[in-house]
């Protein structure tokens, strides 16, 4: 053990003499990262004194290390031992932890490493923490920041598998979250923060505005940290050494960049981006910001992490008294200052998880009001917050509320700065109180604050409180008992203040607040009512106008107060203000309330009257309110007998009745201001109880008399029609007086509106004494004795002739005004008895008068009003006298005054016809104040006048038929106001059928208005007859309007045809339709009587609405018939929804209007959808136009908006018989459906997106019908339709089309073609190949991002086995017999995806897809080919051997076999594909692919590729390249099967196949000559020969230069014999055989191929040659001459050319066969000889050229010229001839390679003469042409020549 020890130490001294001799940085360096880590390992040992060894080293070493700030230590080793588990282990006697020492050398190196070194030692940083101790982590993290700012983090855009991220963080969770803590500390941290530790005094206050601060330090003496952090948080921030700002600026942007570039989810880190957002350091804030919008929308603010976290982080660690003791002082976080929180509010905002965690929002909420560091900008964002937890959280949270609220009061109450502020508060006030109203119940208090702070402050802000006030009015509807009456007191007591908004408000509570019949709220809104401004009375106008609907939620109360106790608090409050400033002076008199006011409130009176009469309180005019007045007086009469008015002299007493109360009312208004509706209730009041009210005012007559000389005719009337009331009640000699004062007063001519008074005041005075007479006469007991006496007096009627004249004589007054008045006064005469004046004769009489008010009706100058009175006097001239002479002139009169346009006229000429029509049994007799019309019996012993049947007649037979549209028009409505008011006639009874006749007729006319009466008057007519009567009735009616056979009107020459607007309509009653189809909607329930009731609810006519209209109570008629038709509902209603689309203006509005009438019930169309939804789609198919159109419609209207349940069922139906009416033959109906499409295909996509099982029932219907119907539809408009609708579906209903996806995709692929446009095919057709392939590439990757294609991916995604048996064999047959590019290569690429996709379930289907695919290989288009190709390079990753052996073994076929260019390029391309996307695949099948690649390399081009390689051979080669090791080495490789397939091209029955196999050949003997052996070498050339066999064809040349090469090659391994290996005399046979072909260029190659071999073989067969060449050469030179000749006779180039050629070859050839042997050379050395020296002298230069290169080979091989053959002279005739011919060539100037050539050949001669010593066979003479000729060379331009000739020259003069 000791031993070990003593080791331990030598080991230490030896470094620590090392350290020691370091003289350099560098030295130190190297030791110290070498032995550094070892010597730390020391410190776990054992022994005492090895440790303490290395602790002086250490410390040795720290000296030297912390003086060079430059000397690297070996961090990364020293971090690998930091993390080994051994280092961590503690030695238990005594031992260090290496660890603790480890990281002190980490800390030092870390730091001094370049940057780029800290970045890639960064992650290991990370991975040191894991499972260490606290402030070991801290101090690593330490080291880490800083180092963030410097790392490079992989782009997004860029795939991300090429860069790996930095950080691998998913694994180690812990360690994120303690880096996210440190990095938020140190994002939180404020520049150039001090610690200062001792307790003594506070810490300066950060930059950013800490929030504690300045506060007194804590006891336990902790500093004060900086807002957000805690006292460890700043501790572990500052670390050993503090970073200075700028470093701390880096270290917070290096944590930005980090959290930017993703390494951890963006949950984790959103509350860092807001902290750095607020950082004062605008870099930071600015690249946080970025980031924060950046990632806005895909942030879910809901996540409660995210939520939690940023509420932690804004409040710090609250100490809640739960609790208390849990948290260390130190670890207590602060909360932020102002400027994070006013980052973080706006993210609370956005989150309605935040709104709901109660109570940290209630926290948040009173930190941002009243918290010590709150500003404007942060109470504003608060305020925002406080809205949003309005909006959002639950009504439930009553603590919330109240905190809320309670919050936002004190805010109010405190706050004073910004009013924008304020007025947040006031409106938050209002959102919490339409929350929570149980909250402000109780608190009316605050309802008083409001209002009184709303008198004092400011405009803006009195608005917010105006909003706030009236969204809480809803808090206090329910108010009881003492509140209520609070609240009332409240509400009067703001009602008068001078600001308009708080009148406003109060008025809005008063009308709201209390109930209807509340008496003090209704006196208060009607103060209101009378307010000067607009704002606030018309409103309170509305509210006491508006009548309450029948269902109001509390039944007890009243729609308003009872008259007595209304009365009672208005005399009340008048009496108070009376006595109060408030009271109002006008001119004289004064009053209690303001006029406006005073005028509300008399009128609302008389509605409380009139509704506690049981009467209609709320009417328009005071004709209506007159029909009234009957039901007023029967109550007010049980009034005055519960409480009788007392004498009108004593007062005092009668104050207590409401009437004389509401009389005194209305006497005060009227005596100080006036006005029509005032004097009309006075005058009602009087007239409902002459006998009882009028006595009061006999001392008020001047007063009365007054109001008739005022300046308003209305006021006058009323005025006089009182006077006559009051007159009329007292006793004889006051009325005789009365008139003639009157008389007297009509006479005065100075002022026409007193005249105009006393005209009226007569006629109504008259009236009512006629009116008395009569009843006394008809034995009335109740008039007294002595007025008996008087009304019959004589001088009365005197009296009342005097005044009836008196009253006529105004009746052709200048002033109309009078007119009208006199003829007004006349009719109340007549209508009350006889005009006691002549009936006929001169002067003023009855027959007179007539002809005077007929002559007005129709004349243009008079007034509407003079006509109306005048038709309306002639109506009452026959019921007042039974005797009227001119009764039926007075009608027919009026009946032929129509006049056009007037069509108001028509229903008061109808009135006044049948008022004249029964004469003195009419209603118009009676006294209108005190009995209706119903009510009404005429007299006993009245003259019966009646001549209705006479009436009836003429409406009947003259004017009805009328052609005179305004006439019939006229007449029909004077016929329905007869059937009306007659109804009990026995007259009209007995002409109901005829009537109806008259009526159906007017039915067609062009005119709206005459149809709407006529339709009304068939009902009234049905509604009269018995049960028989009315089935007649019915089937008539029935009958006329479905035939349309209708009552002719003979056509006269005046006759207008067409009126005005009515030019438009077809003059065949088009306006029938309506009725027809209103016809067959009855018919079809089966009730034809129905019919009626259609017709009174369908047309609603203006008309009706007006004040005649109104008389004939068709409302009540038609809501009756609605009540009738309810039980047919499920019937009607499914064709009156489908009706309200009619594209018919008629039909529709008249259906409309029953629809309106019939359905009040919002639910009814859901509640009948079925019924609805058949009807409308059966009639989608209608014969009918108008009801297709209308089905559409009504189907676009009926879907929008539903639920996928509800019209699931019908959905497949819909869309089929849509897609049928998209190709209607009608535009609009088109149009129509193409809307209904568009929405429906709206609806299908929503139902699609939802989850359940609606969205996959909907799928499931939806897809067959788009697919089957839809995408294969011939109407363009139909597919595009489906596509679309397809397209969003798949888009939004994802997994769920999975089971569809079989049929999905093929349909959709089809759709690729079907969809494109078909001139393209046209196009693609006629352009040349090259614009076809160039347009079909554009096509298909069109096809490609098309939405169709779009939606195969989106389907793609979802396949998987289940799926693929189904879809596979579609897809088969697609390629199979798929028409269109697109589809084709839609197909190809879903294959693609598919391998991509599920490439193991692909497997048993690959082998059909290969099939398919390549039977669709042969495509016409290149593009579709090499999309195939393209797919089947893919599928073979996924397709069993067997079926790719199969695949090649195809190909092998197609290329060897087929001629068409077609199937070479697609097996090109597939071999190709394969070899590039499935390389390993081609790998596995090299036998089968790479001798068809090598074959297929030398393709020749085709016709329109250019000259060089052919573009199927570039495939080849790349295929060919790409899988061998080097060409040589592959051919070795594959030798067999080269040879075989190469042989079957040989052997094919294409000739281009043959060239193909020849050149294949032919490259592989030329690559292998050299190391061709048995038994390949008999192969190759056995193949080879075999190719000759057989006649010329292009290419073959091929196969001789191969035979050539190789026999050259290998004529030594030929030589020896082996089995199957041919000998070369055969091949020599065989070779010489083609020579003797007639083909020249053949011949040329033959003869190239023959001399190689004899060459190479030294075989002797010259003679044969000789043969064949001389006379090829001969016959060359014959032609050359002749066309040298003929130079004129332009031979064709070409021939010259090939000639040339074949001479070249021929000498060539000559040369190389020119044999060693000596008979031979005997037998033709001299015909040799001679002819080449012919051709020297004769030749083009090419020509001398070849024959110098033959004869330098002649020479060469000559057997003369060796030593041992002597025949000189031979020898001699040929050196002589040669010298000779060689002059030429010597002397050539132009050519210097003919020289060149030259000078060989005689250097050659030179020199094999002198060899064989024969050199005086050269004649004397040769030598000097020698000579000669080399001179000439003297002069040369080449001086390599000049030298050669001269040399020669030398030589030859040096011979002997």
């Amino acid at each position: 053990m000791n031993m070990a020890a003593q080791d331990e130490l030598n080991q230490l001294e030896r470094v620590f003499l090392r350290l020691g001799h370091a003289e350099t940085d560098d030295q130190l360096q190297d030791i110290i990262s070498k032995f550094l880590p070892p010597v730390l390992l020391k410190l776990s040992s054992v022994q005492e004194g090895v440790r303490k060894k290395v602790m002086e080293l250490l410390v040795h070493l720290n000296k030297r290390i912390k003086s060079r700030p430059l000397i690297q230590l070996p961090v990364e080793t020293l971090l690998v031992q930091y993390q080994d588990p051994a280092a961590a282990s503690f030695v238990t006697n005594g031992g260090f932890s290496v660890q603790n020492f480890t990281i002190i050398y980490i800390k030092m190196g870390y730091p001094r490493l370049d940057v780029s070194r800290q970045c890639e030692l960064a992650p290991t940083l990370l991975t040191a923490m894991e499972g260490k101790p606290q402030p070991q982590q801290d101090s690593l993290m330490h080291l880490l920041i800083p180092t963030l700012y410097h790392m490079k983090y992989p782009k997004e855009s860029s795939n991300t598998s090429k860069v790996a991220p930095p950080f691998i963080l998913m694994e180690k969770p812990k360690t994120v979250q303690l880096l996210l803590e440190f990095m938020l500390d140190v994002l939180l941290m404020p520049y150039g923060f001090v610690l200062n530790e001792p307790p003594a005094r506070p810490a300066p206050s950060s930059p950013q505005g800490s929030a504690g601060a300045g506060a007194a330090p804590s006891t336990q003496g902790l500093p004060q940290p900086p807002p957000g952090m805690s006292v460890y948080a700043v501790k572990r921030v500052i670390g050993e050494a503090q970073w200075s700002p700028e470093q701390l600026e880096q270290c917070k942007l290096g944590i930005v960049k980090f959290i930017e570039a993703q390494q951890v989810p963006e949950v984790d880190t959103i509350i860092h981006l807001v902290v750095a957002s607020s950082d004062t350091r605008h870099g930071i804030a600015t690249a946080a910001d970025l980031e924060l919008k950046s990632k806005q929308s895909i942030i879910d603010w809901n996540n409660p992490l995210i939520v939690n976290r940023m509420y932690k982080v804004y409040l710090g660690d609250i100490p809640l008294k739960t609790k208390g003791a849990s948290l260390k002082r130190e670890l207590k976080h602060e909360p932020v200052s102002t400027r994070v929180k006013l980052k973080i509010l706006p993210h609370l905002l956005r989150s309605r998880l935040a709104a709901e965690c109660f109570p940290a929002n209630i926290q948040v909420v009173y930190d941002g009001l009243f918290g010590a560091n709150t500003n404007n900008k942060l109470l504003s964002l608060t305020l925002q917050f406080v809205h949003h937890i309005c909006q959002v959280c639950p009504d439930t949270n009553k603590p919330l509320g109240l905190m809320l609220l309670n919050g936002l009061t004190k805010l109010i109450n405190e706050y004073k700065e910004d009013p924008k502020l304020l007025c947040m508060a006031y409106s938050a006030v209002g959102k919490l109180s339409s929350r929570m109203p149980q909250l402000f119940t109780k608190d009316i208090a605050l309802v008083q604050q409001f209002f009184e702070s709303m008198c004092k402050e400011e405009p803006d802000v009195r608005l917010a409180i105006q909003e706030a006030l009236s969204m809480m009015v809803g808090a206090y509807a329910n108010l009881q008992g003492a509140l209520l009456n609070l609240m009332e007191a409240l509400v009067a007591a703001y009602m008068g203040k001078p600001e308009v908004q708080v009148r406003q408000v109060a008025m809005k509570y008063a009308s709201t607040v209390f109930a209807p019949d509340h008496v003090p709220s209704r006196y208060l809104l009607l103060l209101a009512a009378g307010d000067p401004r607009e704002e606030v009375c018309g409103e309170a106008q509305r509210v006491l106008r508006a009548l309450p609907a029948k269902s109001s939620e509390k039944e007890s109360c009243q729609p308003m107060p009872s008259f007595p106790d209304m009365v009672a608090y208005v005399q009340e409050k008048a009496a108070l203000t009376m006595k109060t400033p408030a009271k109002y002076i006008v001119g004289t008199s004064t009053l209690p309330f303001n006029p406006s006011a005073f005028g509300e409130i008399v009128l609302y009176l008389r509605m409380c009257l009139a509704h506690s009469a049981g009467a209609t309180p709320v009417s328009k005019s005071l004709a209506d309110m007159q029909d009234d007045a009957p039901a007023i007086g029967r109550y007010v009469e049980t009034l005055l007998s519960i409480r009788p008015l007392t004498s009108s002299t004593g007062t005092k007493g009668a104050d207590d009745n409401p009437v004389q109360v509401y009389m005194d009312l209305l006497q005060q208004l009227l005596t100080a201001i006036g006005g029509v509706p005032v004097m009309y209730c006075l005058l009602e009041i009087v007239s409902i109880c002459p006998q009882k009210l009028a006595p009061n005012f006999v001392g008020k007559i001047d007063w009365i008399k007054g109001l008739m000389n005022t300046n308003k005719e209305d006021m006058r009337e009323l005025a006089a029609q009182l006077y006559a009331v009051v007159v009329s009640t007292m006793s004889g000699n006051e009325l005789k007086t009365a008139v003639q004062t009157l008389i007297k007063i009509t006479k005065d001519t100075h002022s026409p509106e007193i005249q105009h008074g006393a005209i009226m005041a007569l006629g109504y005075m008259v009236g009512r004494y006629m009116s008395k007479r009569k009843s006394f006469t008809n034995g009335d007991s109740a008039l007294s004795r002595e007025q008996r006496m008087s009304a019959t007096s004589k001088e009365d009627e005197e009296l009342v002739a005097i005044a009836t004249k008196a009253i006529g004589s105004f009746m052709d007054s200048a002033s109309p005004m009078l007119a009208v008045a006199a003829c007004t006064a006349l009719g109340e005469i007549g209508r009350n008895g006889p005009l006691l004046i002549p009936t006929d004769g001169d002067g003023f009489t009855k027959l007179a008068m007539v002809e005077n008010l007929l002559t007005r009706i129709p004349s243009g100058k008079e007034t509407l009003k003079m006509k109306e009175r005048a038709i309306q006097t002639l109506g009452y001239l026959p019921v007042g006298d039974g005797d009227f002479a001119h009764q039926k002139k007075l009608i027919q009169g009026l009946m032929d005054s129509v006049e056009a346009k007037q069509v108001e006229l028509q229903f008061t000429v109808g009135e006044a016809i049948t008022s004249a029509a029964i004469g003195t049994s009419s209603g118009a007799a009676r006294d209108p104040w005190t009995c209706t019309e119903d009510q009404y019996a005429p007299p006993d012993n009245v003259k019966n006048n009646d001549v209705v049947p006479w009436v009836l007649n003429s409406i009947l037979s003259r004017y009805i038929p009328s052609q005179n549209p305004h006439v019939r028009q006229a007449a029909c409505i004077w016929l329905l106001s007869v059937v009306k008011k007659l109804h009990q006639h026995k007259e009209i009874r007995s002409h109901l059928k005829e009537i109806q006749t008259a009526f159906i007729s007017i039915l067609s006319d062009p005119d709206e208005l005459s149809q709407d009466v006529a339709s009304k008057g068939l009902g009234l007519v049905y509604e009269m007859g018995g049960e028989g009567d009315q089935q007649e009735l019915v089937s008539t009616l029935v009958e006329t309007l479905m035939t349309g056979k209708r009552v002719k009107h003979a056509v006269s020459e005046d006759t207008e045809v067409f009126q005005g607007e009515a030019l438009g309509k077809a003059p065949d009653g088009h306006g029938l339709s309506t009725y027809k189809e209103l016809c067959s909607l009855a018919s079809d329930l089966n009730q034809p009587d129905l019919v009626y009731k259609f017709m009174n609810l369908a047309n609603h006519h203006a008309m009706w609405n007006s004040r005649k209209g109104a008389a004939f109570g068709f409302n009540i008629i038609a809501t009756k018939a609605g009540e009738q038709l309810a039980p047919y509902l499920p019937q009607l209603v499914p064709r009156l929804y489908r009706y309200q689309f009619d594209p018919n203006l008629g039909i529709r509005q008249a259906m409309t209007s029953i629809w309106d009438a019939l359905v009040t019930d919002k639910n009814t169309v859901d509640k009948y959808l079925k019924e609805i939804l058949q009807d409308v789609i059966s009639n989608l198919t209608n014969s009918t136009w108008r009801a297709r159109e209308s089905a559409c419609l009504a189907l676009n209207d009926l879907i929008r908006g539903r639920n996928a349940d509800d019209i699931i069922d019908y959905l497949a139906e819909i869309w089929e018989t849509l897609f049928r009416v998209l190709d209607d033959i009608k535009e609009s109906v088109r149009k129509a459906a193409d809307i209904t499409l568009k929405t429906l295909s709206k609806v299908c996509t929503r139902m699609c997106e939802s989850s359940g099982l609606a969205a996959q029932r909907t799928v499931a219907v939806l897809l067959p019908t788009l697919l089957d119907k839809g995408i294969v539809s011939n109407v363009p408009e139909v597919r595009s339709l489906s596509v679309q609708t397809l397209v969003k579906v798949s888009k939004t209903a994802g997994s769920r089309l999975k089971p569809h996806a079989p049929r999905l995709i093929p349909a959709l692929l089809e759709a690729l073609s079907v969809l494109e446009p078909q001139v393209l095919n046209y196009l693609s057709l006629r352009a040349t190949e090259q614009e076809k392939s160039a347009m079909d590439a554009a096509r298909l990757s069109a096809a490609k991002s098309s939405p169709m294609m779009e939606t195969i991916n989106m389907c793609l995604q979802h396949l998987d086995v289940s799926v693929l048996g189904e879809l596979v064999p579609r897809l088969c047959d697609l390629l199979k017999s798929g028409v269109g590019l697109g589809t084709k290569g839609g197909c190809a690429s879903v294959i693609v995806s598919l391998t991509v996709q599920c490439p193991q379930d692909l497997t048993p289907y690959s082998g059909k897809l290969m099939s398919s695919l390549l039977n669709g290989i042969h495509d016409r288009s290149t593009v579709v080919q090499k999309a195939f190709a393209f797919a089947l390079g893919h599928l073979v990753r996924t397709a069993k051997d067997s079926s790719v052996e199969k695949l090649l073994m195809k190909l092998n076929t197609w290329y060897l076999e087929k001629e068409e260019p077609v199937y070479k390029s697609s097996c090109a391309l597939t071999v190709h594909a394969i070899s590039h996307y499935s390389p390993d695949v081609l790998k596995g099948h090299a036998v089968a692919a790479l001798p068809l690649a090598f074959l297929g390399m030398h393709q020749a081009p085709g016709p329109d590729e250019e000259k060089g390689e052919s573009q199927d051979a570039t495939l080849w080669n790349e295929v060919w390249q790409d899988h061998v090791p080097g060409s040589f080495g592959g051919i070795r490789l594959y030798m067999t099967e080269l040879i075989d397939i190469t042989q079957k091209a040989l052997q094919s029955q294409s000739w281009k196949m043959k060239a193909q196999g020849a050149a294949a050949m032919s490259s592989i003997a030329k690559q292998q000559t050299g190391s061709l052996v048995a038994p390949h070498l008999g192969m190759v050339l056995s193949a080879l020969l075999q190719g000759l066999a057989g006649r010329t064809w292009n290419g073959k040349e091929e196969l001789l230069k191969a035979i050539g090469s190789v026999v050259s090659k290998c004529s030594g391994e030929l030589q020896k014999s082996s089995p199957g290996q041919p000998s070369i005399p055969e091949v020599i046979e065989l070779v010489l055989k083609e020579c003797r072909k007639d083909n020249l260029v053949y011949k040329m190659a033959a003869l190239g191929c023959v001399a190689d071999v004899l060459q190479a073989t030294g075989e002797d067969r010259f003679s044969d040659m000789a043969d064949i060449l001389i006379p090829l050469i001969k016959k060359n030179s014959a032609a050359t001459s002749r066309m040298r000749h003929d130079s004129d006779d332009d031979r064709d180039d070409k021939e010259k050319e090939l000639q040339t050629e074949a001479l070249l070859c021929a000498f060539e050839t000559l040369g190389k066969t020119w044999p060693k042997n000596t008979q031979t050379q005997e037998c033709f050395q001299l015909d040799l000889c001679s002819l080449m020296c012919e051709r020297l002298k004769l030749s083009t230069w090419r020509v001398q050229l070849g024959v110098l290169q033959a004869m330098k080979a002649y020479f060469q091989g000559l057997l003369l010229l060796d030593k041992d053959n002597h025949d000189s002279t031979a020898l001699s005739q040929i050196l002589t001839e040669t010298c000779c011919a060689l002059t030429h060539p010597l002397e050539n100037k132009s050519y210097s390679s003919v020289r060149t050539e030259a000078l060989s050949v005689v250097e050659l001669l030179l020199q094999r003469t002198g060899e064989s010593s024969q050199w005086e066979c050269v004649s004397m003479k040769s030598r000097e042409l020698l000579q000669r000729s080399l001179s000439t060379l003297q002069t040369d331009s080449r001086p390599d020549l000049r030298d050669k000739a001269q040399e020669l020259r030398r030589h030859i003069q040096s011979q002997p």
